[in-house]
């Protein structure tokens, strides 16, 4: 366990990005509610993941996650759940049979509920409210009453996380991850994607491989791996009295804490300095723990942080989540970079391409062009390439409905068809033709990034 560290002591730290609840009483009582509630997940599940992440840090794996910016109460449904687990199994997939390395698969999902703001308030036509800070916090709408920090939600949230996680089990294990539906994960309207024909070609060669292992007695009753899929859960860990009310002393380890609203959890770009509570909070809990790293974050900085989350130097425990833009991520991380293999950090390197590149369309709507995030991750493949050191991961808000959020890609949205399809409750992200576009982008530069480390070590 952690020195001088309760699943409370974050109560004695800096605090920000937190709702001022108007009723102390009525969170007292939320917190001790939830406290009486079973785990989401379990210390095992997380074990698990982090053994999984100590993979990718050795370079032997690949990270994969995404999922919504925001879930929300309202788009809550058991087909938008599918849809966003279906991509990321095609996104797996296509990184898997290009990469030939396995593919931890990470949801932002059953849990990401709040968002951090910019400021406190909004104004509309001259009317001040709190900002929306998630559905987990107040509402969307712009009302007073629903903009009120409201602690009940949190048990709705929970409620909520519960169902979906129950889902993303059954279809993970219950057969719907079963390779031979490789070619059924297709959604309907992807058709219309030129990135659809490559993967059902991709689907063809890996059913021709599957008839070929079951001639020879390989099938998903001897190899149960070709059946099921491991997946798993993260959220940003941003309202902390949600997060101590989930967190469970391992029954099989005493002092062993886990946050068991999810598998992994991470702190933002504005929570992430030196006496934060959130990063109090986080170095106590023995989860995978993720750190977002932007422009403002200094090697020696990062090494400190690195020292209060990380004493130990644990495989697998910490994922850096580089979010820069495309035009500096070049210029920003080989200093991180070089930092940490100075230090011999077993640290997982992901690429977070979608919160430095934010523009608004002239109509208004806030948007990401699929070029700049492309050029994001090229750059952060590039700076990996000549500093000698394994890109490891992807992290994506993305979704598997038919969005149009993100402008560009092969389905080119444009400015104009913003409108057409615009739901997201915060960011904009990635559709289903996007993300799997993406993906096959990504198998590219896996395949340049390991072809050099081959020609390294020749």
């Amino acid at each position: 366990m952690a020195t001088n560290w309760t699943p409370s002591s974050w109560r004695q730290h800096q605090a920000v990005q937190m709702p001022d609840y108007p009723d102390q009483a009525a969170l007292e009582a939320a917190e001790k509610e939830l406290s009486s509630y079973p785990p989401l997940v379990f210390a095992g599940e997380a074990r698990e993941l982090k053994a999984s992440l100590a993979e990718v840090a050795a370079g032997r794996a690949f990270l994969l996650q995404g999922g919504d910016c925001a879930e929300s109460f309202a788009e809550f449904h058991p087909n938008n759940i599918r849809d966003t687990f279906r991509v990321l199994l095609q996104m797996a997939v296509v990184l898997t049979y290009a990469s030939k390395m396995p593919i931890v698969k990470v949801g932002r999902m059953a849990g990401q509920f709040a968002k951090p703001r910019s400021a406190p308030n909004e104004e509309q036509n001259g009317v001040s409210l709190p900002s929306y800070r998630g559905d987990i916090i107040n509402d969307i709408a712009f009302e007073e009453a629903g903009r009120a920090p409201d602690p009940q939600r949190m048990i709705k949230a929970y409620s909520q996380s519960a169902a979906t996680l129950n889902l993303l089990r059954a279809f993970a294990s219950g057969g719907y991850a079963n390779l031979h539906q490789v070619h059924a994960w297709t959604l309907d309207f992807m058709g219309r994607s030129p990135w659809a024909a490559q993967y059902g070609e991709v689907a063809s060669r890996i059913g021709d491989a599957l008839d070929f292992m079951a001639a020879c007695g390989i099938n998903w009753e001897t190899v149960p791996q070709l059946k099921g899929t491991s997946f798993y859960t993260s959220h940003e860990a941003l309202l902390l009295p949600y997060e101590q009310a989930m967190t469970r002393e391992d029954s099989l380890n005493a002092g062993d804490w886990f946050d068991t609203s999810a598998h992994m959890l991470w702190i933002g770009d504005r929570t992430r300095f030196e006496g934060s509570a959130h990063v109090e909070y986080l170095r106590g809990v023995s989860n995978p723990i993720g750190l977002k790293c932007g422009p403002s974050l200094e090697p020696d900085a990062l090494l400190r942080m690195l020292d209060t989350l990380d004493p130990r130097r644990e495989p697998g425990r910490i994922t850096l989540i580089t979010r820069y833009g495309h035009d500096k991520i070049e210029k920003h991380l080989p200093a991180l970079v070089r930092a940490v293999k100075r230090e011999g950090r077993p640290v997982v390197w992901s690429c977070d391409p979608m919160h430095g590149n934010v523009v608004k369309a002239p109509n208004g709507y806030k948007t990401r062009p699929f070029d700049r995030i492309l050029a994001e991750v090229r750059g952060f493949f590039a700076v990996h390439r000549a500093e000698g050191t394994h890109g490891g991961g992807i992290h994506a808000e993305m979704t598997g409905q038919n969005v149009t959020e993100c402008t560009g890609g092969a389905m080119a949205v444009t400015d104009e068809n913003l409108a057409d399809r615009y739901h997201t409750h915060c960011d904009p992200r990635l559709n289903a033709g996007q993300s799997i576009e993406l993906a096959f982008l990504l198998a590219e530069m896996l395949n340049q990034e390991m072809k050099e480390r081959d020609r390294a070590a020749a």
